[in-house]
């Protein structure tokens, strides 16, 4: 995913991902580290909720090496009810305003417009949007109108009923369309394609055996027809209950979330190794080390596959 990306609409972009001033991470995937501002998220609920804990939290994970902090206030766990705008607000603007204040690149992780508006009018620069658009259809609008990075993630609904929607024939196929549908809505809204990232949704409205098979299709998800180039991925698996499952054997209890860090370190380094262009992640100093490596592995195979190209057509 190098070059230039040409869009259907004559637009392009670096296919690396989208331009984020004051952001260089060079030729490796960017780290997003998570800072959950609510009480119920599925890893660490409560932990930050206090704003002077999340505003230290975000600040820690950024000396530890993360390009960018996704700020949330409102639980996407399984069986989340959603939490009044106003309590959202209060959650995440007095931490986004601190932490983009101290030059950190933020990300408003929210499905709300408004509070999206806010959170940029606050100081940050990416909305992190789980619903894809969907939840709000005045998302696309407060994006286009800001002219941001806008991370569009798949989703079929709401929490409260995470796994009913997880019905599929072919699962990659499937959200491969569906993040093609949000793409065609959010573009006619005037959201520069390349502006979009896409996130095929780990967890949501998805079983364990869904996310494998996305997992090990990620270049599918990226491409998208009508466009020459493939767009910039996210993925989000850290501590997600998928993993948990796979490391507790056949008849084991669930891994416990906090205890599958090495499992995320490894899904990053594969992801990577795969083209992605940022992990979202709950530890960054693993992590970022399983970037690092892969990196330079890609990089190696990239050059290797060019030289033997070029000794093909020779």
């Amino acid at each position: 995913m190098t070059g230039e990306a040409h869009y259907s609409d004559g637009q392009s972009a670096s296919a690396m991902g989208p331009c984020l001033p004051g952001l260089d991470a060079g030729q490796r995937c960017l780290v997003m580290g998570v800072v959950n501002v609510t009480p119920d998220s599925f890893s660490d609920g409560g932990t930050w909720l206090d704003p002077d804990k999340a505003i230290a939290h975000g600040l820690e994970l950024v000396s530890q090496g993360a390009d960018i902090i996704d700020v949330g206030g409102e639980s996407t766990r399984p069986g989340a009810e959603r939490v009044p705008m106003r309590e959202e607000l209060s959650r995440v603007l007095p931490v986004v305003s601190a932490l983009a204040g101290a030059g950190i690149f933020v990300s408003i992780d929210t499905m709300r417009a408004e509070v999206a508006s806010l959170a940029l009018e606050a100081g940050a620069r990416m909305v992190n949007d789980v619903s894809g658009g969907l939840a709000d259809p005045d998302m696309p609008s407060v994006v286009a109108a800001a002219g941001v990075p806008y991370i569009v993630v798949h989703w079929r609904g709401h929490s409260a009923d995470m796994y009913g929607p997880a019905v599929y024939t072919d699962v990659v196929a499937e959200v491969r369309e569906e993040l093609g549908q949000r793409l065609a809505a959010i573009t006619a809204a005037g959201v520069s394609p390349a502006n979009v990232i896409l996130d095929p949704g780990l967890g949501f409205a998805k079983l364990p055996e869904h996310n494998w098979k996305l997992l090990a299709s990620l270049n599918r998800i990226a491409s998208q027809p009508g466009y020459a180039e493939p767009f910039p991925v996210l993925v989000a698996a850290s501590r997600k209950g998928f993993l948990g499952k796979l490391l507790a054997g056949p008849d084991g209890p669930v891994r416990p979330f906090t205890r599958s860090d090495d499992a995320t370190v490894a899904l990053t380094a594969l992801a990577v190794a795969a083209g992605t262009w940022c992990v979202r992640v709950h530890a960054v100093p693993g992590n970022l080390d399983a970037v690092r490596v892969a990196s330079r592995w890609r990089q190696e195979t990239v050059a290797a596959g060019d030289q033997e190209r070029m000794r093909t057509d020779a």
